[in-house]
């Protein structure tokens, strides 16, 4: 796998961002401020902490210890089949918040969902129930105000036709399906191999905008995640959705953090595009691209339905917005549509947010997580940097 400043946003010189680097002596957190890089552990010891600043921007470079950085070693050293141990590499960009992530936000994913639950995870029924469900539904719902009164009488007409389901119902009900990914400390960096569990025969990449909140409810900025999953398994049950999204690397984040200044807003990552990349060992290759902004639920609604009065992240979180696209691409037999190999490497990019670039790998065969929270906390005592309170 080759990682080079390809991978790095197109504007890099000119925004704020936050990356965590794993080094010789521990974990560290780092400010690169339009293109100067400052160590930002002396002052917070975690992401998690910094974010809690009104503007973690705007402190960079008075809370910041300048620092020596080399992006292109960095990021060529961030690639698992050519890491030296001893080197920086680039790590997930967040540590002990919370990683959730909302679910059927986009139409087409949507009715990916739906056609999955009608298929109960048998791939080899998926291209005729997607004829069949596109054919009753259609895409007419791409413009419908989930929980309003237009939704509410799509719903009554479904159900009359007997085809409601619990992925239409978080869809376009009044109720966002926002679940746990993966625990703090799991998610996996760049360069890093992502894990599909060998007993699935039906899997695919989840490419998502992915925002940084801290425990107000504040976005501080934005990121790119995979949220790989397992379709089958899912398929067979929505109550097996925690064996479908949380197993060993199943959770991707970076390159970094974006985080919003004068130059760059949530607006901008309403007017976002992500493209999808994956190349095979087999010679299979795919490439789509969706907006950001055909989500049905503004970002903003998604958050406050994660974090508010009802629902409290102290070390803050960050929530994937949800895939604009699932790969339908036919892999192998007509009709079986497109399921991950071991060796896919797989890109998620978008201009000002940089590229996501991970090689698919069984899970059993990933590196397992042994870096948690308490080590986290043992590295930072170690050194004598600040824990959080």
């Amino acid at each position: 796998m080759r990682l080079d400043r390809a991978c790095l946003p197109a504007d890099i010189e000119e925004g704020s961002f936050a990356a965590r680097i794993m080094t010789a002596e521990g974990p560290i957190i780092v400010g690169l401020l339009r293109g100067a890089a400052f160590d930002m552990t002396p002052a917070f010891g975690t992401m998690s902490r910094w974010m809690e600043e009104e503007h973690p921007a705007a402190v960079i470079r008075t809370r910041g210890a300048p620092l020596a950085l080399d992006l292109a070693a960095l990021l060529a050293n961030s690639a698992h089949d050519a890491r030296d141990a001893a080197k920086p590499w680039l790590l997930a960009p967040v540590d002990l918040q919370a990683v959730k992530a909302a679910g059927v936000t986009y139409v087409r994913s949507m009715l990916e969902r739906v056609i999955e639950e009608r298929c109960r995870g048998d791939a080899s029924l998926a291209a005729a129930v997607r004829i069949e469900v596109r054919g009753i539904i259609g895409d007419d719902l791409a413009n419908l105000v989930p929980g309003s009164a237009e939704a509410a009488r799509v719903k009554e007409a479904l159900v009359a036709k007997g085809w409601w389901s619990q992925y239409l119902e978080v869809g376009i009900g009044p109720d966002a399906e926002i679940f746990t990914k993966c625990p703090p400390m799991a998610a996996v960096g760049i360069g890093a191999k992502i894990g599909v569990h060998p007993k699935s025969q039906w899997s695919n990449p989840e490419p998502e905008c992915v925002l940084v909140v801290n425990s107000r409810g504040r976005i501080q900025g934005a990121t790119l995640g995979n949220d790989v999953n397992l379709r089958d398994v899912e398929g067979r049950s929505a109550l097996l959705l925690g064996r479908a999204k949380d197993n060993n690397a199943s959770a991707a984040l970076g390159p970094m953090i974006r985080l919003f200044d004068d130059g760059f807003s949530l607006e901008d990552i309403r007017r976002a595009e992500i493209t999808l990349t994956i190349s095979g060992r087999d010679g299979f290759a795919l490439e789509e691209t969706g907006a950001v902004g055909s989500i049905s639920r503004d970002p903003t609604d998604l958050v406050a339905q994660m974090i508010g009065a009802h629902h409290q992240y102290p070390d803050g979180a960050v929530l994937y917005l949800g895939t604009p696209f699932s790969p339908a691409k036919d892999r192998a037999a007509p009709g079986m549509g497109f399921t991950h190999r071991e060796g896919d490497i797989v890109r998620i990019a978008s201009p000002r947010l940089g590229a996501l670039v991970n090689e698919v790998d069984r899970t059993d065969e990933c590196p397992p997580w042994t870096f948690g929270t308490g080590a986290l906390f043992a590295s930072l005592a170690r050194r004598g940097l600040p824990r959080p309170c």
